[in-house]
């Protein structure tokens, strides 16, 4: 009896050993990198030029931004995307899918009208409500008026300031569910704060759209905590600007990294983010070769030729890639990341296989802007621009041979070659806009 016991011990054992080593049955839990449903992050930088972002031959100044410099590193560079030269064109060019002449946004504070079928309900019509969607930040879709609540689009959750900017970034209108009320928590750290608060509510997959208000003016000095610029005085107007202007950018980084490591780690595996600049350097804090003629607010390259990065779930591809890519391809992009079945829709064409195998995308890419100076677009192939206006003006540059727009070459008599691209790409810009 006494010996029926030893070996019932040592067989008992021998199976819990076994048990413990087998390898665990994942065929009902699906490997969240491979997943159909991942979750997407989309942050907008405000102001962030290719002159101030690291990875970028431009500027000799830059930020210490290890949380994006991540996000680039990891995934894929696009050395050829173009935005707006100011915020509310690129906003609403990417959540329409359409060019600004379309929608009527083609200035900063022009109005998103309400009949439009914005990103987030596109996306849910297309995968039966899959999603989760919210939008943190600034919208700058309606104006000035403080009272509109994105809402009313079909976003699940709004928080953040509605117009572009505010007099402080330390005392400022939060607008959360429909209602307004003063904020002083820093507006970096309030943003990533109310975006930390809606992510661990979530039961199903989720789309947010993070647009952080800083670098935008004005210039200001952000927590000591959050930045490597050292004890910034309150700042006057005549002070050296580009302390302040890298010190927010540094405080948006901190942020991003406070966000992603709140991130379970299985959530954060199954996380596509997709990081973009909305338009240029403002021209006080402009780095050579960019100048303040031809950063925000210019269809010059450093005004429209932002940064944009894209990493994590479902994004094999790391390095750079130099296919044209218009600000209006984000729609279809992000909502074939989601579910959609659509490639091209409206003035979007998605860009997603690029993010898994080298290929081609667009012949040409276009923008343009409508202010108070003039009616001005551009459109370029992969070696030569035109930049031309309703008042007649015109210019044309090779940008192979000259990135940064020196030399104007309808200055003198085109070559052949010159001649042909430049009827080519008119043909195409009257296409596009008629």
């Amino acid at each position: 009896m006494k010996n029926s016991a030893i070996l019932f011990v040592v067989f008992f054992s021998i199976c819990l050993f076994f048990g413990s080593c087998k390898e665990k049955d994942t065929t009902d839990t699906p490997n969240p990198t491979t997943s159909n449903s991942p979750n997407i992050l989309f942050i907008i930088a405000d102001d962030m030029g290719k002159d101030a972002t690291n990875g970028f031959s431009e500027g000799s100044i830059k930020p210490t931004t290890p949380n994006i410099d991540n996000i680039k590193n990891t995934g894929l560079s696009f050395t050829n995307f173009w935005v707006a030269p100011t915020c509310s064109p690129t906003r609403a060019a990417t959540i329409t899918g359409k060019y600004g002449y379309r929608t009527g946004v083609k200035w900063a504070g022009d109005v998103l009208s309400n009949s439009e079928t914005v990103l987030q309900s596109y996306i849910n019509q297309q995968t039966n409500n899959k999603y989760a969607t919210a939008v943190v930040g600034k919208w700058h879709l309606a104006g000035s008026d403080e009272t509109f609540n994105p809402e009313n689009f079909g976003i699940d959750y709004y928080a953040g300031m509605v117009t572009g900017t505010a007099r402080s970034y330390f005392n400022w209108n939060l607008t959360e569910d429909g209602v307004s009320n003063r904020e002083t928590t820093y507006i970096t750290e309030k943003f990533t704060d109310l975006a930390i608060d809606w992510v661990g509510q979530q039961d199903k997959p989720w789309f947010l759209w993070l647009a952080y208000t800083a670098p935008h003016t004005p210039f200001h000095a952000p927590p000591t905590e959050m930045h490597s610029q050292g004890a910034l005085p309150e700042y006057t107007e005549g002070m050296d600007d580009i302390p302040y202007y890298m010190a927010a950018i540094e405080a948006m980084d901190y942020q991003i990294g406070r966000l992603l490591n709140e991130l379970p780690a299985e959530e954060r595996a199954n996380t596509i983010i997709i990081f973009i600049g909305d338009n240029g350097t403002p021209n006080q804090v402009a780095q050579a070769p960019y100048s303040s003629r031809t950063a925000k607010g210019t269809l010059h390259q450093g005004g429209i030729n932002c940064p944009m990065f894209v990493s994590g779930n479902g994004v094999s591809r790391t390095g750079t890639d130099d296919n044209l890519i218009s600000t209006s391809d984000l729609f279809a992009t992000i909502a074939q990341l989601a579910g959609s079945s659509t490639s091209e829709i409206h003035d979007s064409k998605s860009f997603k296989s690029l993010l898994t195998t080298v290929g081609t995308h667009r012949d040409y890419v276009y923008s343009e802007m409508n202010s108070d100076r003039d009616d001005i677009w551009t459109i370029r192939n992969q070696k030569y621009k035109i930049i031309a206006s309703a008042s007649g003006s015109e210019e044309m540059y090779d940008l192979q041979n000259d990135p940064y727009e020196n030399i104007n070459l309808l200055s003198s008599s085109l070559s052949n070659e010159e001649n042909t691209a430049k009827n080519e790409l008119e043909a195409e810009l009257n296409r596009i806009r008629n």
